[in-house]
């Protein structure tokens, strides 16, 4: 992450700020996610510590189930309820919270927050309450998306000085890259494996066009070996993606596309996704 970004858990707190002021529901809380897990961190209103640092898995509990479905939640008495998992009963007794709402904050298909209001006894939210809790994860996700689009562009400023640095030509290939990770990832969605393999020699081609002759006559015997989804993965970090975008755009989970990258760096002997990326330009696996 840039140093450059504002802190996220700043952002959700403000969420909370305002859920809770519009809303007037006595407790609101968040956990930031993962796309897997959610980690409630940031409370307002609580009356105990019994809920801080709550690890909620997806589809498990209330929270758990938003993440899985991206859509919001609630029930009228966690008490008693009979659609979500009571994985949490324990940690959530001592708060004596009854009455719960759970909203996802979406961004690329993946949750990024859990927002959670909650009153101290059984009832129907209502509506309203829906809404004004629905209104503030959109503005939260629209706040991500802004500052994940300033990353991503920071990021490829980093790669294009990553690849200067490596002795590659600074011509703009952006379009022709673009057009590699866009095949890649569409056929990583196919399920005819003659057409994938079509798209795939074709994003090979790609990344072949307007090489000089030094990267082109490097023996194939030299070159470290990239299996086909680890060139689907390090293509879409060389158009600046995070690892939730990659994981979005390629059906991964976020620590799966970790996984790759470190088996890159391994074959790449690199060690960082700059560096990675520039490499594999210059021994022509990337455009």
């Amino acid at each position: 992450m840039s140093t450059l970004r504002p802190s996220d858990s700043d952002a959700v707190l403000g969420a909370l700020r305002k859920v809770r002021q519009e809303s007037g529901l006595p407790m609101v809380f968040a956990g930031e996610a993962n796309g897997e897990t959610a980690k409630l961190t940031q409370f307002i209103g609580a009356r105990t510590s019994s809920m801080q640092g709550l690890a909620v898995a997806k589809g498990r509990g209330l929270g758990g189930h938003v993440m899985a479905s991206g859509r919001p939640a609630s029930v009228r008495d966690y008490r008693d309820c009979d659609g979500i998992t009571r994985d949490y009963a324990l940690a959530v007794r001592p708060e004596g919270l009854r009455a719960i709402i759970s909203v996802p904050v979406m961004v690329s298909g993946v949750a990024r927050t859990i927002l959670y209001g909650s009153v101290r006894e059984a009832t129907q939210l209502g509506d309203q309450v829906a809404r004004i809790f629905t209104s503030v994860a959109s503005e939260l996700s629209s706040e991500f998306r802004v500052r994940d689009e300033v990353d991503r562009r920071l990021r490829m400023a980093d790669l294009a000085a990553a690849e200067q640095g490596a002795g590659l030509e600074s011509t703009d290939r952006e379009q022709l890259r673009m057009l590699h990770g866009e095949l890649r990832a569409i056929a990583a969605e196919l399920g005819d494996p003659a057409l994938r393999d079509r798209l795939l020699q074709a994003g090979s081609a790609l990344a072949g066009v307007g090489r000089t002759a030094d990267a082109r006559d490097i023996p194939v015997a030299e070159k470290p070996v990239l299996s086909p989804r680890e060139i689907d993965v390090l293509a879409q970090v060389a158009l600046g993606c995070s690892n939730a975008e990659v994981g979005s755009r390629l059906s991964l989970s976020p620590e799966t596309i970790k996984a790759y990258l470190r088996n890159i760096g391994t074959k790449l002997d690199t060690r960082s996704r700059m560096e990675s990326v520039a490499r594999a330009r210059l021994l022509g696996i990337l455009p």
